[in-house]
């Protein structure tokens, strides 16, 4: 009985090592339309959360550079979220009624020269 018991015991802790996923740092880059500083601040913080360790966007290039913890959030679930807070990605158009509450400045779509 003892025997069997010790055996469940290094099988359960066995499957539980081979089956663990761990999370890896991933680095990836997109584009994300904006105009200015405003834009930078509201797409960084759109992806102020705990799985993502870095994340800078450029106003020049409209590159967004990011380092998430994967294949605990992934790469379509951040462009979501940008574009839900109204700057269209790469994959992911901001909703029509998102967009039009932006700042002047802001309105990519309309004037991307803005500044």
């Amino acid at each position: 009985m003892k025997n069997n018991i010790f055996i469940f015991t290094l099988l359960f802790i066995f499957s539980s090592i081979l089956f663990a996923q761990k999370n890896i740092v991933k680095e990836d880059e997109f584009k994300v339309f904006g105009n200015c500083g405003q834009c930078k601040t509201r797409i960084e913080k759109a992806l102020k959360i705990k799985e993502v360790k870095k994340v800078k966007w450029n106003k020049k290039t409209k590159m967004l550079k990011v380092a998430y913890l994967f294949p605990a959030i992934k790469i379509d679930s951040l462009q979501q979220r940008i574009a839900a807070v109204g700057h269209d990605t790469e994959k992911f158009n901001a909703p029509d009624s998102v967009y039009k509450k932006l700042p002047a400045c802001c309105l990519y779509r309309d004037n991307p020269k803005t500044h």
